[in-house]
């Protein structure tokens, strides 16, 4: 039975997230179906990563398996075709030997949570930013940022309902930088703990608005408990960008 790995991109607005869900439209349904016209059977997508409800992707791999041979592009047009009511595009498809799982083969994942940091709202980009009017000090969360790279325990910014095994990951980068009038965090891991991005976004704000001294960060990793740490930012202004594979 042929694999195909898939890159696709989605807006996260108006899903439960990628993982087929009871209470809603998750993005798997979506590819789910669109394979399932295809093939004439039920298909499973794997994805490298579950990203929650309004949480969107430039970079998200899945793989499939099917029970035709089809070309790359081909399949990519297909699925284009099943899916295009709705916000879920395949940008390459692409057959791979059984061997590669689209979670399990990943060795890297990389994040970018946008910031709208001006007084007006947004129009185009409302729902995939988060708008934070007011000052805030990008250079400073980007010095308490530095306390975050490296192996440690992340109990502090992990979700309660998080189900990994350990709350410890090691943070290969965590940058922050002022682009126009956005703010720009960039984080990358071999993998992440449920809200972690998200749960650091909100403690930096802190630092930004200057709630919390440059080192806040560093004693609320420390206190490994997650009512040490600032509030979740929400989803609107996070995406997936890319997934990183040997």
């Amino acid at each position: 039975m042929p694999r195909y790995r898939l890159l696709i991109e989605y807006d996260g607005a108006g899903f439960v997230g990628w993982q087929r869900q009871d209470n809603g439209l998750g993005v798997q349904q979506v590819l789910e179906e669109a394979a399932r016209r295809l093939d004439g059977r039920p298909v499973t997508a794997i994805a490298a990563g579950r990203t929650d409800a309004g949480v969107h992707a430039l970079g998200q791999v899945a793989h499939l398996d099917l029970d035709r041979v089809i070309a790359g592009d081909k399949l990519r047009d297909a699925l284009n075709f099943h899916t295009r009511e709705h916000p879920v595009t395949v940008l390459a498809a692409a057959p791979v030997d059984d061997e590669f799982h689209a979670r399990f083969s990943a060795v890297g994942r990389a994040y970018l949570y946008r910031i709208l940091n001006r007084p007006a709202a947004p129009a185009l980009d409302a729902g995939r930013v988060w708008w934070l009017p007011g000052d805030l000090d990008a250079e400073a969360m980007h010095r308490a940022a530095r306390a975050l790279i490296g192996h440690h325990d992340f109990s502090t910014f992990r979700a309660a309902q998080c189900q990994a095994r350990s709350p410890l990951k090691t943070l290969d980068r965590l940058d922050v930088r002022r682009v126009g009038q956005e703010i720009h965090v960039i984080a990358e891991a071999r993998s992440f703990l449920h809200h972690q991005v998200r749960n650091m976004v909100g403690s930096l704000r802190l630092v930004g608005r200057g709630k919390w001294a440059e080192d806040g960060l560093a004693a609320a990793l420390e206190a490994r408990d997650r009512t040490a740490g600032g509030p979740t930012a929400p989803p609107q202004g996070l995406y997936l960008t890319r997934v990183d594979y040997p």
